[in-house]
C-alpha cells in the first residue's frame, strides 16, 4: 500500500493508473461552441478551476507530455474546450478557467455558457477534477461551481494543486479545510487529492483515480 497525506492506493491500482496513462494520449479537437463537441464515446473526465490554477501542468504531469496541453503564464489563455483522447480508454477535457476579472464580460459570458451546457448535458462526463490553488484555499466562486455541479448531478473531486509552493506542516491543514468545504455537497467525491504538477506528488494517485473511472466505463 501507498499513500499520500492519508490516500492510500494498493500496488493492483496504482499499476493500473500507471498503465492507463502510459497510453498514447493525442489531442482531439478546441471546441468553441457546444455544437463543435466531439459525438459521446469513451468516458470523459473534465478538468476545471480558477484561472492560474494549473490545469495545463497537471494534464501535462499526468501523461507524462510536458506540450501536450498548453500552459501559459497569462490567466484566461484557455477559452475553449479541449478534448484529448488517451488510449482507447478515456478522454480528458481541459475546460476554460473561472475567476479571471480581467477578461472581457462578453468573453466571460461566453465561457461561462460554454462550460455550464457542457457539464449540464455531455452524457459521458464520468467525473469533474475541481482544482483548487494549494494556497488559497476554496474560493467563493469554487462553491459557485460546486453548487452548479450539485444542481447538474454531476459527480466531481476535489483536487489540490501546487503543493510544492507550501510547507509540509500546511499541506494536511490545506487538505483537512477543502474537505470540511466539500462534506455539505451531494456530488462531491468525498476525498481530497494532494497533488504538485511540478514534483509528480499525488500524480500516480491521481492517476489510480481516474483509472477506476476509466474502468468502471
Amino acid at each position: 500500500m501507498t499513500g499520500f497525506l492519508g490516500v492510500t492506493f494498493d500496488a493492483e491500482q496504482l499499476e493500473a493508473g500507471r498503465i492507463l496513462f502510459a497510453q498514447d494520449c493525442r489531442f482531439m479537437l478546441s471546441a468553441a461552441e457546444l455544437a463543435q463537441v466531439p459525438e459521446a464515446g469513451l468516458p470523459e473526465v473534465a478538468f476545471i478551476g480558477r484561472s492560474n490554477v494549473g490545469k495545463s501542468s497537471l494534464v501535462n504531469a499526468l501523461t507524462g507530455r510536458s506540450t501536450l496541453a498548453k500552459v501559459s503564464n497569462t490567466p484566461g489563455r484557455t477559452q475553449q474546450l479541449n478534448f484529448f483522447e488517451l488510449g482507447e480508454a478515456l478522454r480528458l477535457v481541459d475546460l476554460p478557467g473561472y475567476g479571471y476579472a480581467e477578461a472581457p464580460k462578453s468573453n466571460i459570458a461566453a465561457w461561462t455558457k460554454l462550460v455550464n451546457g457542457y457539464l449540464r448535458g455531455r452524457v459521458p462526463l464520468r467525473r469533474v477534477c475541481l482544482l483548487v490553488d494549494s494556497r488559497h484555499g476554496v474560493k467563493a466562486n469554487d462553491r459557485e461551481m460546486m453548487e452548479m455541479l450539485d444542481t447538474a448531478g454531476v459527480a466531481y473531486q476535489v483536487v489540490l494543486t501546487k503543493a510544492d509552493k507550501i510547507k509540509p506542516a500546511e499541506q494536511g491543514r490545506a487538505v483537512t479545510d477543502a474537505e470540511a468545504a466539500i462534506r455539505k455537497h451531494a456530488a462531491a467525491f468525498p476525498l481530497v487529492l494532494l497533488t504538485s504538477s511540478e514534483k509528480g506528488a499525488g500524480i500516480p494517485e491521481l492517476r489510480a483515480m481516474l483509472a477506476g473511472v476509466a474502468a468502471a466505463g
